[in-house]
């Protein structure tokens, strides 16, 4: 039999108390916004165990719970209750935007701003109408920006709302300009080396890029995208991208079109050489040294200048000038040294380059318009420095080219002419004329047992066809040597060949066998070895050497071939020969 707790009993009439009480509650119905509130069935009280019970004083009249004190809140239906009303914002204005949201305007052009959520009529203010003109116009909500004069001011623009934007304006003149149409680069070459092609490029977009003072061209060689030699006859086409920029200009972006022809043009065979070395020393500026080209005659031509120390900067041009009705075309190779303070380099990195294109023909064509001129050559020439150039040049189809060799001021243009054609004079004879022995070729054999073989570079003076002094030193004068070299003996022998100046400190360029050797300033009646050979037993070797004496060195020198002394070959340490191979 299970007994019932007497805690059980007591609680039981309180507890069926309140389940009578709980429908005679009615909920209100919740004020709006306030979600309607749903009541939960009231949980069972259970007693502390801490406390004691206390009964209720009548079992028969049970006593109304107290909503304050029940442990579990009921909805309220006071209308005290009711959630405090929150006030609405005020709407932001939607504010004046400008798109772009500054104007950079070229001076002499206009740019159009778009102008977004005006209202009603719109007020400009503000502004320097003597650097930009500008104007709204309501009904395609544009602003017109026109440049005056360089400077930066600003306009504002308020609408019927009293809603205010303001734009800031900066009006500068472009960095410069870039051609529109696309350029035409024709070379030569067998083939035309990706180096020669790159540079061919960039010095045809830096001539037609017009600068303003102070600016600078910027492009980069890697986009260009030249990386293979072009064939003969192959045409490329390219499309370069350049930047103009420079302070207070605007920067001007671009694209630069071009396309480069590899011309089938023969070799130049000169007939004459042309000389400029007199005055050497620049005191003034004028012209140098002029003479024509005929188609039928074409020429070589060095030039070789120094402007002494506390000068005025100066710039050396060669212009070419049609002196007939219709095109000429001109083909020329040249080879450029300088500026350099060392007379001996600037002679020395001329000849080198120019023997390098001739190798394989690699040279420009231009074409000279009618009665027109074009500058084949400007070299700054900066005080204290020699700048030198070595060219072959002939008509491929046209008439008379006349040539003009001048000095002029560097802030002076290119474009400009010498005030006079008078030739300048100096007080040290040097070479200035036409020399009909532009190159010469000499063959021999030699046998290992016969004395030592010597070649003489630059040792007979050349008359001059014109009026001035010989050509003492053969510079510019192509030098070629054949040598068969053979071995009667029963066994193979070393032989080497030696470079020896005679006349003083020199440099030395050197084709041998298609191979660059090059050797830097050496002292007279020292011996060098430039290049060592295995003769075989009974047998021979053929030997070319092709060789221009540098301007700027003191020759003659002597090239010998002797059996090998066991001295350091080129380019090891402690020889001044280097050696550079040619492709």
């Amino acid at each position: 039999m299970r007994r019932t707790p007497l805690l059980a009993l007591i609680l039981l009439p309180a507890t069926l108390g309140l389940a009578a009480l709980r429908p005679q509650v009615a909920p209100s119905a919740p004020p709006s916004p306030t979600p309607v509130a749903t009541l939960s069935p009231a949980p069972v009280l259970t007693p502390s165990p801490f406390s004691s019970p206390n009964p209720p004083s009548s079992p028969s009249a049970p006593s109304t719970p107290n909503p304050l004190s029940s442990s579990s809140p009921l909805p309220s239906s006071s209308p005290l209750s009711s959630p405090t009303p929150v006030p609405t914002p005020t709407p932001t204005p939607v504010p004046i935007v400008f798109s772009p949201a500054s104007a950079l305007v070229p001076v002499g052009s206009s740019v159009q701003v778009t102008v977004g959520n005006t209202l009603g009529n719109v007020v400009l203010s503000g502004g320097n109408p003597q650097v930009a003109a500008v104007s709204f116009n309501t009904n395609t909500e544009m602003l017109s920006i026109a440049g005056i004069a360089p400077g930066s001011t600003s306009v504002t623009l308020t609408d019927s709302r009293g809603i205010s934007a303001t734009i800031p304006i900066v009006v500068a003149y472009p960095a410069g300009t870039t051609p529109q149409n696309a350029l035409l680069v024709r070379v030569t070459g067998e083939p035309a080396s990706a180096s020669f092609v790159l540079k061919r490029v960039t010095d045809a977009i830096s001539a037609n890029v017009t600068l303003r003072p102070g600016a600078q061209l910027v492009l980069s060689r890697s986009q260009i995208g030249i990386t293979t030699p072009l064939g003969v006859d192959d045409v490329l086409h390219l499309s370069v991208p350049v930047t103009l920029q420079g302070n207070g200009y605007i920067e001007v972006d671009s694209t630069v079109n071009l396309t480069v022809e590899n011309i089938a043009a023969p070799r130049i065979s000169p007939s004459s050489l042309m000389v400029s070395d007199f005055p050497e020393r620049l005191t003034t500026d004028g012209v140098l040294f002029t003479a024509d080209l005929h188609r039928q005659a074409p020429s070589r031509f060095l030039y070789f200048h120094y402007n002494p120390p506390h000068s005025i900067a100066r710039r050396i041009v060669l212009r070419a000038t049609n002196t007939s009705p219709e095109p000429a075309l001109l083909q020329f190779i040249d080879g450029r040294g300088g500026p350099s303070p060392n007379e001996m380099e600037a002679g020395h990195i001329s000849t080198k380059r120019f023997l390098v294109h001739l190798v394989t023909n690699e040279g420009k064509i231009v074409q000279i318009p009618g009665y027109g001129s074009i500058n084949l050559a400007e070299q700054d020439l900066p005080a204290n420095s020699i700048v030198s150039d070595l060219l072959q040049l002939r008509v491929l189809n046209g008439g008379l080219i006349h040539l003009m060799l001048f000095a002029q001021r560097a802030s002076d243009s290119p474009d400009s002419a010498p005030s006079n054609d008078k030739l300048l004079v100096g007080h040290h004879a040097h070479a200035r004329g036409i020399y009909s022995i532009p190159e010469f070729t000499y063959s021999t054999q030699w046998s290992v047992e016969d004395p030592y073989l010597e070649l003489a570079v630059g040792q007979v003076p050349l008359p001059n066809d014109l009026v001035g002094q010989a050509l003492s030193g053969d510079y510019g004068v192509l030098q070629n040597f054949e040598i068969n070299v053979v071995n009667p003996t029963h066994r193979a022998q070393t032989i080497a060949i030696y470079e020896n100046p005679r006349g003083g400190s020199a440099t030395g360029t050197y084709l041998i066998d298609r191979v660059l050797v090059q050797s830097h300033q050496v002292r007279a009646f020292t011996r060098y070895k430039l290049r060592g050979y295995v003769v075989p037993a009974r047998g021979f070797l053929r030997l070319h050497i092709t060789t221009i004496p540098d301007a700027g060195s003191s020759f003659p020198v002597r090239l010998i071939l002797a059996p090998d002394d066991g001295s350091v070959p080129a380019g090891a340490p402690g020889s001044p020969v280097y050696v550079e191979a040619i492709r």
